[in-house]
């Protein structure tokens, strides 16, 4: 059983920074691409950030520039640094995992709980 935990959120200024942190652990032989996802009320989960294990990047046009994803192999974790946060931008944000928990698994998907960020002044 694998577990991920989202930490990090909470209520921030417009204009201002957040890290979320996210962990995994359980039973994990590898963890391959890793991501951020966010659902704003009403709204579908959208991908925000991704990060292959080799560490290459790739952003939604949305935080482009103003959000960093990055990750740290040897402790299962991913990690979102947003800067520059919009109003529009409160939302549940989820972690996602691509991993395998044992060299005879498939390659499975692993979402986080979520956690809430709030953008209000």
């Amino acid at each position: 059983q694998v577990q991920l935990v989202e930490s990090g959120g909470g209520l921030v200024q417009p204009g201002g920074s957040l890290r979320l942190s996210c962990a995994a652990s359980g039973s994990i032989f590898s963890i391959n691409n890793m991501c951020w996802y966010r659902q704003a009320p009403g709204d579908q989960r959208e991908l925000g950030a991704f990060i292959s294990r080799g560490g290459s990047t790739n952003y939604a046009d949305s935080v482009q520039g103003r959000s960093t994803i990055s990750r740290d192999n040897a402790k299962n974790k991913v990690y979102l640094q947003m800067n520059s946060l919009k109003p529009d931008e409160t939302a549940i944000y989820y972690c996602y995992m691509n991993l395998l928990s044992d060299p005879s698994a498939r390659w499975g998907a692993c979402w986080g709980q979520g956690i809430q960020v709030t953008v209000s002044s």
